[in-house]
């Protein structure tokens, strides 16, 4: 069995490729890992000899090239079901896919106004009424799968799930812009904050001599 390989881009900035990353460090699947500088000359060309969309992250499994994060964790949740990447019961398989779908596509205004970076402190932005609306919805979203499942684990189905994994970079942006959070949710963030893996990609992140100036200020 050939071994997979994940393309990803800048730790500090690529909160795309942050989600199957940390889901396979968390689950214990093994890969090799290719860094591309998203913002150095000629990354374009060499995204594209490992993606035909252009955009990482990608995850290679042989001759196969699988693009898009949420593609990428059906993928391994198919690819390995021992690990149940998905919470075991219909209800609850059913509710992560859809507050999973509801990252992958939604929360645009937090997105534009409050992008990732790992490595900078840049508090005030929580107060644009848009991005406070998405923030209240991603807490909203956290408060009721902590209650639903709080006896489980500390996580939004009780055990690490790939809706943990997609909403692991909204913990890191809502740390990084200063946004206060109360009760469940704040133990929710917590909890993503402190895996190993995170702590991994964290320190990755503060490895990386890349700037890119539109996300530091």
């Amino acid at each position: 069995m050939s071994k997979l390989v994940l393309v990803i881009g800048n730790k500090a900035y690529s909160s795309w490729s942050l989600r199957p990353w940390l889901l396979m460090r968390q689950a214990g699947i093994p890969f090799d890992e290719v860094r591309l500088s998203l913002y150095a000359e000629g990354a374009k060309q060499k995204i594209l000899q490992h993606s035909p969309a252009g955009k990482v992250p990608v995850l290679k499994d042989g001759g196969l090239a699988i693009w898009d994060s949420l593609a990428i964790c059906e993928y391994l949740a198919e690819k390995y079901p021992e690990k149940q990447l998905w919470p075991a019961d219909v209800a609850g398989r059913a509710l992560a896919r859809a507050i999973s779908a509801e990252m992958h596509s939604g929360f645009t205004d937090l997105r534009s106004q409050m992008p990732m970076n790992v490595r900078r402190e840049i508090p005030g932005r929580a107060k644009i009424p848009a991005v406070a609306a998405d923030i209240a919805r991603i807490e909203a979203i956290w408060n009721d799968c902590r209650v639903r499942n709080g006896a489980r684990g500390a996580f939004l189905f009780g055990a690490f799930s790939i809706a943990d994994a997609m909403y692991a970079p909204v913990v890191s942006r809502l740390r990084t812009y200063g946004v206060a959070l109360g009760g469940a949710a704040a133990q929710y963030a917590d909890a993503i904050h402190a895996l190993p893996a995170m702590r991994e990609w964290i320190a990755g992140a503060h490895a990386e001599t890349e700037v890119n100036l539109q996300y530091e200020s």
